[in-house]
């Protein structure tokens, strides 16, 4: 892109809202050329017109995950795409580059909330939504992009357009562009919450336990295997004071000795086991019952333990692999763990990896993560 390009981005996102690309501004290891932060839906298209290849970053907590860029004109900055609108009955419109928590605070003052909690602390609902980004409240309230009625885009062509995943329109995996705004279903303030969590031995423990809660109605299930032999299966529930304290006591009476009831999250709870700078991410999709031999298949094909966690009741969980394994290792302990899930109606997705071996990895599309 010329000066000229530049000078039209600043014309379309006014002084001090489009620059030269700095050093930071990289996507799996690729450099942009612009930055661009435009305010509107309206800018969003202009500006798209004038880029061949581009990325929308939100806090940037997942920029580097799934196919790295071909190539990297520019880098779209939502920051400006902000603010909440239309709270009316059950929905709310979110602009694209909201921070979710800054949602979350302004609804709880009305005793809402959006049923989601991504684990990327700082995620904007755009980000958000563009990878589907699920935290332990999918259990029971599904995926963010299950609970989006709608959202407002903006196409790599510059066409701004809604869409609702009907009549032929593209669902959120499909849409190749911006997201500008979405409308989000919205949910009661739970009144009280408890945790139930108890430590287990083997994988083999977790689908039992998992099959005593599950007609108490959590909202969450997890597991957390550090890898180290040994893990923690912890149960969330909400409702009333009353409801939860006597789910939280029957599940802590059919778990047996060890199990505990908190007020709090443990602190693995709603977190990514890898960092994404030095570690291979794997996203893990099976059927709950089959988290054990997806956990031992793992082990062996690595040839020591394997950090897991996740989704023990829905059956979503992320695995790390470090960096320091190489590509072709990576390739083959990849291509072992399809075969057993393979078997078992399962999906593997190579989520995020360090620029250098994710340009030689098949990394996850778009719709892979959905």
């Amino acid at each position: 892109m010329s000066d000229s390009l530049l000078d039209a981005l600043v014309d379309i996102c006014g002084p001090g809202f489009a620059r030269p690309a700095r050093s930071v501004d990289q996507i799996a290891g690729r450099q942009a050329a612009f930055v661009a932060q435009p305010a509107t839906a309206d800018a969003v298209a202009a500006v798209l017109r004038l880029s061949s290849s581009f990325r929308a970053r939100g806090a940037g907590t997942k920029i580097d995950w799934g196919l790295p860029p071909s190539g990297l004109d520019l880098i779209v900055d939502t920051a400006r795409l902000n603010g909440m609108w239309d709270q009316t009955g059950d929905t709310a419109v979110v602009a694209a580059g909201t921070p979710v928590a800054a949602v979350q605070a302004a609804l709880a003052l009305r005793g809402r909330r959006l049923a989601v909690d991504p684990p990327s602390r700082a995620a904007t609902v755009g980000g958000m939504l563009a990878v589907n980004e699920s935290g332990p409240l999918r259990h029971r309230f599904g995926s963010p992009a299950s609970q989006t009625v709608s959202v407002d885009y903006v196409t790599a062509a510059g066409a701004a357009l809604s869409s609702d995943g009907e009549d032929g329109r593209p669902g959120i995996a499909e849409i190749d562009g911006v997201l500008t705004s979405a409308v989000l279903r919205l949910e009661p303030l739970p009144a009280a919450r408890r945790f139930v969590g108890r430590t287990v031995t083997t994988p083999a423990e977790i689908d039992e336990l998992v099959a005593h809660t599950l007609d108490l109605q959590p909202s969450a299930i997890e597991v957390d295997l550090p890898g180290g032999g040994g893990g923690v299966v912890a149960v969330l529930l909400e409702g009333s004071e009353s409801e939860v304290a006597g789910a939280a006591d029957k599940i802590a009476g059919l778990w047996g000795g060890g199990a505990v009831v908190a007020s709090s999250a443990p602190s693995w709870w709603g977190r990514y086991p890898f960092q994404a700078s030095t570690d291979v991410a794997l996203r893990i999709a099976a059927q709950p019952r089959h988290l054990q031999a997806v956990a031992y298949s793992l082990r062996d094909a690595v040839g020591s333990a394997v950090a897991i966690r996740g989704s023990a009741g829905v059956g979503t969980v992320h695995a790390v692999l470090p960096g320091s394994l190489g590509v072709a290792r990576v390739r083959e302990i990849a291509v072992a763990l399809e075969q057993v899930l393979l078997a078992r109606r399962g999906r593997l997705a190579i989520v995020s990896a360090p620029p250098e071996l994710a340009v030689e990895l098949p990394m996850a599309s778009r719709q892979d993560l959905f």
